[in-house]
C-alpha cells in the first residue's frame, strides 16, 4: 500500500496501461486532499479537461456547479471538494460522445486514493458509470430509478444524472430532478461546507 500521494501519483503515471498518455505528457486528472468533505465521482475527463488540465472545465461542469450551489472557487478548492473520476484520462471519442471510462482503472486506483480521503461526508455519484461501480449495480439498472430514489443511498452517496448537454432531453422529461433532487443536494452541500 502506498503511503505517499506523490508516490501513488507516480505509480499511476508509470502504469503500463497509461503508457500512451504518459508518452504524450498527459497527466492523470484527479484531486484528493485529507481535508475534503465532499467527493465527486464522475466518468472520465473530457478532451477540454485533458487539454487544460482542469476537471469539469466545460458546460457539464458549469451545470454541475449550479446543481451543487457552489462557486467555481469552492468547486476547485481541493480542501473542500475532492474529485475522483472513474478514469483519470480522456478515453477518446465514440459514435455518440466520449467513450466510457476503463472500469478496471477505478478498481485498481480508487481504493488506494480513499486512504487520502478520511473526512468525506458525502460522495456524489455523477452518471450511470459511477453509480454502477460504487453501488455495484448491473448494467441493466435504470439510471432514472437510481436517481429518483437517491434517498435510498444517503447519507453516504448522492446519485445524480450526468450534467452533459446530451442529457438535456432527460432533464425535460424528468422535471422532478431539478424541482426536488437539486434543492436537497444544495441544502446538504451547504450544511457540509458552512
Amino acid at each position: 500500500m502506498k503511503t505517499d500521494l506523490n508516490d501513488l501519483t507516480q505509480a499511476i503515471i508509470q502504469d503500463p496501461a497509461n503508457r500512451t498518455y504518459t508518452q504524450r505528457s498527459v497527466k492523470p486528472l484527479f484531486s484528493v486532499d485529507p481535508q475534503a468533505e465532499i467527493l465527486i465521482v464522475g466518468q472520465a475527463p473530457g478532451i477540454k479537461a485533458e487539454k487544460t488540465q482542469k476537471m469539469w472545465n466545460d458546460a457539464s461542469g458549469q451545470r454541475l456547479r449550479q446543481w451543487m450551489g457552489v462557486s467555481s472557487a469552492q468547486f476547485y478548492c481541493a480542501t473542500k471538494i475532492a474529485i475522483l473520476p472513474l478514469d483519470f484520462y480522456y478515453p477518446g471519442r465514440g459514435k455518440s460522445g466520449d467513450l466510457p471510462p476503463r472500469m478496471d482503472f477505478a478498481a485498481k486506483w480508487h481504493p488506494q486514493l480513499w486512504d487520502f480521503l478520511p473526512n468525506i461526508k458525502l460522495t456524489l455519484l455523477v452518471g450511470s458509470y459511477a453509480q454502477r461501480f460504487y453501488l455495484q449495480q448491473p448494467s441493466s439498472t435504470k439510471l432514472t430509478l437510481t436517481v429518483k430514489h437517491y434517498q435510498k443511498y444517503l447519507p453516504k452517496y448522492f446519485t445524480l444524472v450526468h450534467p452533459s448537454p446530451l442529457n438535456y432531453g432527460w432533464l425535460k422529461k424528468n422535471p422532478w430532478f431539478e424541482e426536488q433532487v437539486v434543492p436537497d443536494l444544495q441544502r446538504r452541500i451547504k450544511m457540509i461546507l458552512k
